[in-house]
């Protein structure tokens, strides 16, 4: 009964924010920083209680890394809902239009989906992020975190809630979802309460909402990243960016997870970087063409290639040439980041042709996919999906569109 208090609380708010203009959503969204802000001890208070928890239950360390808070990261949380407020808003936007030879205009314009209902794990820092996108694009926010963040999160939404009181939009733009496993499927069966369902996690949250959904979904999608470095690549670009993919923050979904050697490169380059990944602390799984160029390669399982490590651990291989790197990733990928490293612009070209993901890098690393590094500010997550969105999913994102035809009175024949 409480959850469809709150959804039918939400539409109500979703009513409002669908006429509000960029100021007063922008109002809000700075309203809200401040109070996170002023909020900073009370949260990270919080999410030291969540944190200790973790670590009595034995979480895995890469998990922990997802769910504990500094205050640089609270810090974090507020600028991105000031940039925000920077940003344009969608709303309204007209996508295209014309004049029918009778007169009639027929406009394209986009408008916000309504209600937002987000299922994630862990990570307290998505409920800012959430929250913000979801009210600048019109929509109001069910957010349904995980019982790891649970103080995390409430004292976040409570910051934000605060935020908005001040301002003339309606409080309940967010509102925390809790309950056991029962408010899930409340939340998967809740047609006509939410627009659009978006799971934010590991592969079996994603499935599991993916597959029991009745509510329209968007699959932000795990990660199990490829690099290929071709014959052709140069070696310390190369190694550059596998260290920066693997171990500038390998605990999400745009971190590196596999690396693919062109065989005519591997025994120039693999020794060397096989030696730095061990430096930065990376265990390498890989076959025994591998492991001839280090006694410190533990034997790949089966399943490795498929594996989201989101740790300091990466698969290997030695392929012989690009057809086998593109059969590899195709058979392996998650449709997230792929990167290839080369000097040949044909093979790039075929590259980026050829692989199906939300995103293909050419001499990049594929940390870069991510919304505030493609100038979209904070994103809801990577859609690894076709339809309605593909890769960072930002403000436009969460858009729908409505068409507006204008008449003068005419009829149809």
């Amino acid at each position: 009964m409480e959850f469809l208090e709150q959804a039918q609380r939400a539409r109500a708010a979703a009513r409002a924010l669908a006429t509000a203009s960029r100021g007063r959503k922008d109002a809000a969204l700075a309203a809200m920083a401040q109070h996170l802000l002023d909020a900073a001890d009370t949260v990270l208070a919080a999410n030291a209680l969540d944190v200790t928890a973790a670590q009595e239950a034995g979480t895995e360390a890469s998990l922990i890394d997802r769910l504990r808070l500094t205050p640089e990261r609270v810090a974090g949380m507020a600028s991105g809902l000031v940039d925000l407020a920077g940003l344009a808003d969608p709303v309204g936007d007209v996508v295209r239009g014309w004049t029918n030879p009778n007169g009639v205009q027929v406009r394209q314009v986009r408008v916000p989906f309504g209600v937002v209902g987000i299922i994630y794990e862990a990570r307290p820092n998505v409920t800012a992020d959430a929250a913000g996108i979801a009210l600048k694009s019109g929509n109001a926010a069910l957010l349904r975190g995980s019982s790891s963040a649970l103080h995390s999160n409430r004292a976040i939404i409570e910051a934000l809630r605060a935020g908005i009181a001040t301002t003339d939009l309606p409080v309940d733009a967010v509102q925390l979802v809790e309950g056991g496993r029962e408010v899930t499927a409340d939340m998967m069966a809740a047609r006509g309460l939410i627009d659009v369902l978006i799971p934010r996690g590991g592969a079996g949250l994603i499935n599991a909402v993916v597959e029991g959904a009745k509510v329209p979904v968007i699959e932000t999608g795990t990660g199990n990243c490829h690099l290929f470095v071709d014959a052709s690549a140069d070696p310390d670009m190369a190694l550059e960016i596998l260290l920066n993919a693997k171990t500038q923050r390998p605990s999400v979904c745009n971190a590196l997870e596999t690396l693919l050697v062109h065989a005519d490169i591997a025994p120039s380059f693999l020794p060397r970087a096989l030696a730095e990944l061990e430096c930065a602390g990376v265990t390498v799984h890989g076959a025994p063409d591998v492991a001839a160029f280090s006694e410190r390669i533990v034997p790949a399982g089966p399943d490795e290639f498929d594996a989201e490590y989101l740790t300091l651990d990466l698969a290997c291989a030695i392929v012989p040439d690009l057809d086998a790197a593109l059969d590899h990733i195709a058979g392996h990928t998650t449709g997230h980041s792929e990167t290839i490293v080369t000097a040949d612009l044909a093979n790039a070209d075929r590259f980026t042709a050829e692989v199906d993901a939300a995103a293909v890098l050419v001499n990049a690393s594929s940390r870069f996919v991510d919304g505030g590094e493609f100038g979209f500010g904070a994103e809801i997550g990577i859609s690894t999906q076709k339809l309605h969105a593909r890769g960072p999913m930002a403000l436009t994102e969460m858009t729908s569109t409505k068409y507006v035809v204008t008449g003068r009175g005419q009829t149809r024949a």
